[in-house]
This record gives C-alpha cells, structure tokens and sequence, in this order.
C-alpha cells in the first residue's frame, strides 16, 4: 500500500466508557503514542510495538535510585560539617571535624564498595541474558 502524507478522510468510531478504557489500556502497553496511530496500525494490519519489562533493568533502576538516595545522605552530612569548618574559630572544634570527617569518609568508601559490588553482579547477570 502506498503511503500517502496527507490524511484527509476520517473515520469515526463511538465506544462506551468500558470500551475506551480498554482502547487505553492495549494502546498503553504498545510504542504508541495516540491512539490515532494504534488504530491506524491496527486498521491497516501494520505491525505494532508491544513494550516489554525487563526485570534486570527493573531491578538496575531500584539500586540506581538507592544510590542516589545513599549519595544525596552522604553528600548532606559532608556539606554540614563543610559548612561546620567554615564557622570554627576555636582548634578543639576543628580536631573533632576532622575525626568525624574520617570517619565520614571510610563509611563512604565502604558504602560505594559495595553498591559497586552489586552493580557488578547486576550486570553480570544482565550480560547473561
């Protein structure tokens, strides 16, 4: 069939609620993006992209989001004692920063040896598949 660029006949259709929800629904699980073009497709017996889950890349994006929760946690507390340091005018105070930056510091270095870990082990069971 030969595509044409310009659209100039409609077709209508009338559905109930029940019907339009379910139009939704299938149009939602495709690449779709009006149902226009998935009725379009559908009509004209052309192939329609369903999406698939991937529950690799699911499970990638939720250690994604804990990092980037765990990074933000860290990033405050070091912005604090930052912000601390800029503030000291006695040496005792300057002495206990530095003790809690150290030991600030190795729990970020354990903290991202681990995510790294696991990262790893996502991606090696994602380049199994």
């Amino acid at each position: 069939m030969e595509k044409s660029t310009v659209r100039s006949k409609w077709v209508t259709v009338r559905m109930n609620e029940a019907e339009y929800q379910l139009l939704e629904k299938n149009r939602k699980r495709t690449t779709e993006k009006t149902n226009s073009n998935y009725l379009r497709k559908l009509a004209l017996h052309e192939p329609v992209t369903k999406l698939v889950r991937n529950q690799s890349i699911d499970e990638l994006t939720l250690s994604l989001i804990a990092i980037k929760k765990e990074i933000n946690f860290i990033g405050h507390n070091l912005n604090q004692a930052i912000h601390k340091l800029h503030t000291l005018d006695r040496i005792p105070d300057f002495r206990s920063w530095v003790l809690q930056y150290e030991s600030t510091r190795e729990q970020l270095q354990t903290e991202l040896h681990n995510l790294l870990l696991h990262a790893h082990q996502i991606i090696a069971q994602w380049s199994q598949k």
